[in-house]
């Protein structure tokens, strides 16, 4: 049995019986029941991950997947492949947006190159799990074969189970990768059939001309492979990324093992869709971090059926979003669990 089969197999709904213990912990707290918002659904929502009812967070990990895209050729970016690999060593040096925000909320951070073109000077700071040297264009016909795609989600999978043996209690997905929101909106608009328009954004700071040309990108790319929006594994294969492949992975693995798994923004929510069009169940272990200013995240949030916790006008990537995600859902089991309830503190009441 494939990995991937056997990942798929032990992804289990939530346990309803710690959600409603957390649930009914959220309301003996001392404030107003409900007052506290989206922070006591997240804290509800990992007690059911997680099967405790109060639930803790100490090891925490956002795995940033690194990969190139061949539609890069087209023209839809403003940068060059070589970009990836320059940025990866950024990371690498600890010197990138991700690894401030990691260290501000003292979550360690995972480097896999899962296809970057140009090869790196070998570092045992990056994970190895290269699938090729960035996907073909997939203008021209499939970014990858079928078997390139299961490779890169079991790729995804194996990361997450060997950091689990370092201590692990929430994941972050995070991504790398020139031409990626290309790729992205190819697969949300595959999977939801909205136009390719509404779901396009600028990426990288595109203008309005170059955006028009990526959309045709899109849509020629669609056109010449149509990838079958039922088959997930046939959509990454035919319009995908090694890292978004690789970031599915991560999310069923996460779900597998009970372990939550925060999303970042565009990049990751199509991830999420890819990993969702596998194994419905794996929806219920996602904690959707922000709203992207791509304007497809939203379509993609929707169609998955969760709501971002906040809202910052960030487009970054990286896991950076992911990494603020974390912090809020720390933030969320602690009060479960140490805030006071009304007959510890002597308080009536309030609600």
């Amino acid at each position: 049995m494939r990995i991937l089969d056997s990942t798929i197999k032990r992804i289990q709904p939530l346990d309803k019986a710690a959600m409603d213990k957390a649930a009914q912990r959220q309301d003996q707290l001392t404030k107003p029941r409900g007052s506290l918002g989206i922070l006591e659904n997240i804290s509800i929502q990992i007690a059911g991950i997680t099967g405790k009812s109060i639930p803790q967070i100490k090891n925490k990990a956002i795995i940033t997947m690194a990969a190139d895209h061949g539609v890069v050729a087209q023209g839809v970016s403003l940068y060059p492949q070589e970009v990836t690999a320059q940025m990866v060593l950024n990371f690498l040096s600890g010197g990138a947006a991700i690894n401030v925000l990691s260290r501000q909320v003292g979550a360690r951070v995972v480097i896999a190159d899962m296809g970057i073109a140009v090869k790196l000077t070998a570092s045992e700071n990056i994970i190895c799990k290269s699938i090729g040297s960035g996907t073909a264009d997939m203008c021209m016909g499939p970014a990858m074969t079928r078997t390139q795609a299961i490779d890169s989600i079991e790729a995804g999978i194996d990361i997450v189970e060997k950091e689990i043996k370092q201590g692990l209690d929430i994941i972050g997905t995070g991504e790398m990768g020139i031409g990626n929101t290309t790729a992205a909106s190819a697969i949300v608009a595959a999977i939801t059939g909205k136009p390719v328009a509404m779901i396009t954004g600028k990426g990288t700071g595109i203008g309005d001309e170059q955006l028009a040309h990526k959309i045709e990108i899109i849509e020629k790319a669609l056109a010449v492979n149509k990838p079958d929006p039922n088959d997930a594994l046939d959509v990454l294969s035919k319009v995908g990324g090694f890292e978004i492949g690789g970031m599915a992975g991560v999310i069923l693995a996460g779900a597998a093992n009970h372990i939550p798994v925060v999303i970042d923004g565009f990049i990751s929510g199509s991830a999420a869709l890819i990993a969702a069009g596998i194994c419905p169940q794996a929806k219920d272990y996602l904690i959707a971090s922000h709203l992207s200013v791509e304007k497809g995240h939203i379509v993609c949030l929707k169609h998955l059926g969760l709501k971002p916790a906040f809202d910052l006008n960030m487009r970054l990537g990286e896991g950076t979003g992911a990494a603020l995600g974390i912090f809020l859902a720390e933030a969320a089991v602690n009060l479960l669990g140490q805030m006071a309830t009304f007959a510890e503190a002597g308080v009536s009441d309030i609600d």
